[in-house]
């Protein structure tokens, strides 16, 4: 017996609605093949948001993800918006999101696939036969959501700071998100802070250490982020999981992202409490590729693959979605961030056709 689901549907801006596009086609085929009923509602936030409402989150938008039982993100701003003010730019909606949603976990997995494997900058020595971690981002609270502003001196002009303010409470329930997922990967975790400077940071990790003895069949460490920088390029297969604040997850996340080949290949979940998320992938709106049948569908078609798994609990139709990508991939099928010679070049549309038809195939 399927499920009924229903779907918050956020194009966002550049290429988002030619992704997002493809996303929902491949959702509607699993839908289709698996007896359940996705039901969708679009709606504005970003750059197209300001053009339409003047803001980049309208409260109509907030409204109708409260009702939903997931969102689905593509991508939201453009340096047609950059001359705004940095409350209306349109990255604005993506925080108000994640604030007002409650959505305090990032989950970003950076997986080197074995067909992409020469797309990787590192060294074969150095990745093995495959790299698989994943970064969970505390998402709603330090320095992105501290106190800020700018004053004046007397003697050296305008100055301006940014805070990054962390609560025991905070800290706790992503430290036990990520202990709880690590139980089903490889039963580690490294909790990455900046402890020897900040004060932050030593709460931060007093309490991953404390909250660690409630799971001793997890392994924890501790790393300081310059060397956890340095170590994702030296040595990323010591990882399962990353834990760690919101701004150091923000950048070691498109680091992890990176070294496994393309930006364009990685998915991401926000979650809150109960099975409620958002979706959306880790890379930004390129608006130089938009409206030209350029850009890759995956990470955002993984992104919705993450949102059966977590939201819905459809982890069949899940893994449907992701072994039809593995076998586009091991077919030779490319979109041109992924193209390497010998492989077949594909636009977005056809990418999407192509992963419907390998889960047609494999159902």
């Amino acid at each position: 017996m399927g499920g009924n689901y229903k779907i918050a549907v956020i194009p966002g801006d550049g290429i988002g609605p030619e992704i997002v596009g493809q996303t929902l086609r491949v959702l509607d085929q699993i839908a289709d093949l698996y007896g359940h009923r996705f039901e969708y509602k679009e709606l504005l936030a970003g750059g197209c948001a300001i053009d339409a409402t003047g803001e980049p989150l309208p409260p109509a938008t907030v409204a109708e993800c409260q009702k939903s039982d997931a969102v689905l993100l593509g991508a939201v701003g453009g340096d047609r918006w950059d001359h705004l003010p940095g409350d209306l730019r349109p990255e604005m909606a993506l925080l108000g999101l994640r604030g007002q949603l409650g959505l305090y976990a990032n989950l970003r997995p950076a997986i080197m696939y074995q067909q992409l494997r020469d797309a990787c900058p590192l060294k074969p020595a150095i990745t093995g036969e495959s790299i698989n971690l994943l970064v969970v981002r505390e998402l709603t609270g330090g320095i992105y959501f501290g106190p800020r502003g700018r004053r004046a001196t007397a003697d050296r002009g305008e100055e301006a700071f940014d805070t990054e303010v962390y609560s025991e409470a905070e800290v706790e329930r992503i430290a036990r998100m990520a202990f709880e997922i690590a139980r089903g990967r490889q039963r580690r975790v490294t909790n990455v802070d900046k402890a020897n400077v900040l004060e932050s940071s030593r709460l931060w990790r007093a309490v991953v250490t404390r909250v660690a003895a409630d799971y001793p069949d997890v392994a924890l460490n501790h790393m300081y982020v310059d060397n956890a920088a340095m170590q994702l390029v030296r040595d990323p297969k010591q990882f399962d999981v990353i834990v760690t604040t919101n701004m150091f997850g923000d950048i070691l996340s498109d680091e992890a992202s990176m070294i496994t080949g393309s930006i364009g290949m990685l998915p991401s979940a926000s979650l809150g409490r109960g099975n409620f998320g958002l979706y959306e992938p880790v890379h930004g709106s390129a608006p130089d590729l938009a409206g030209q049948d350029r850009a890759n569908p995956i990470a955002t078609i993984l992104s919705a693959a993450m949102m059966l798994r977590y939201s819905f609990g459809l982890t069949r139709e899940a893994d449907a979605i992701e072994r039809a990508v593995e076998r586009v991939l091991a077919d030779g099928y490319r979109t041109g961030d992924i193209m390497s010679p010998g492989q077949t070049l594909v636009g977005t549309e056809k990418m999407g056709q192509l992963i419907c038809g390998y889960i047609a195939q494999g159902a």
